[in-house]
């Protein structure tokens, strides 16, 4: 996240219109937010916050700059019928981008942007399990930009964005984990979506893609170069609003995502 290093807005714009397409083609309903001038990185809807059930818990911004996002994100949520709950004054919390379900266990990551009361009233305001994870290398500043369930019992991960405590925690909780290359892991490969057995994430990952073909994966490689410029890519332009692949509490229907 260089502001000396600009995005190309024609090229932006045909990379999310690229993700947009490929989601519909898998039968996903898309229900969009809509740009607001001077919140550039409202399109990260994955920081909105975190959906479970009928309940949307809204982030709460560590900095300044994304803020202003979170009226926005409680609106869109009313709208659609979802009981927004607001976390207490003083807490930082990112969303589906720090906290992601893998079978009955919220993993949540924390340090840069999420901190660890925040995970664990989550915790207690869901009546679910929650496992905190120090993320350690400011590159990978997000849980998402590092660790990506697939189903209950498999995730994909780069090992070397957690202390060693958070790496034992992963390999003794999840059955099956995929790890990632550093080289490949530094262009967020991790940050990918799924519907169904079907992965979509930044092209360039081969070791990756091989990988997950060999687990019986489908692959949808793209284009995210100016969404990486700004620390986001596939998984980061979404927000899943009926439980990912991998949550237990999933509802089951047609996959919707904003």
């Amino acid at each position: 996240m260089n502001l000396r290093v600009g995005s190309d807005a024609v090229r932006a714009r045909q990379q999310w219109t690229a993700l947009a397409e490929a989601l519909n083609e898998l039968g996903v309903v898309l229900d969009l937010i809509e740009a607001v001038p001077g919140l550039p990185d409202l399109v990260f809807t994955a920081n909105a916050g975190i959906v479970y059930r009928n309940l949307f818990i809204a982030s709460r911004f560590r900095y300044g700059v994304r803020q202003g996002e979170s009226p926005h994100f409680e609106s869109w949520a009313r709208q659609r019928g979802f009981d927004v709950v607001l976390m207490p004054e003083g807490y930082n919390f990112e969303g589906a981008g720090d906290a992601l379900f893998c079978g009955e266990t919220l993993f949540a990551g924390y340090r840069y942007r999420s901190d660890v009361r925040s995970h664990q009233w989550i915790g207690e305001r869901l009546g679910v399990e929650v496992l905190p994870l120090e993320l350690v290398d400011p590159r990978f500043y997000h849980l998402d930009t590092c660790f990506c369930p697939l189903d209950p019992d498999v995730a994909i991960y780069y090992p070397g964005a957690f202390d060693e405590y958070g790496r034992s925690v992963l390999t003794d909780r999840i059955p099956s984990l995929i790890e990632v290359a550093p080289e490949e892991a530094i262009s967020f490969s991790c940050n990918a979506v799924v519907v169904g057995k079907t992965v979509i994430l930044n092209a360039g990952a081969a070791k990756l893609a091989d990988a997950l073909g060999e687990r019986g994966y489908a692959l949808r490689a793209l284009e995210f170069s100016e969404f990486i410029k700004s620390g986001g890519s596939a998984k980061c332009l979404t927000l899943r609003v009926d439980g990912e692949e991998a949550a237990s509490w999933k509802s089951g229907v047609r996959e919707r995502l904003t």
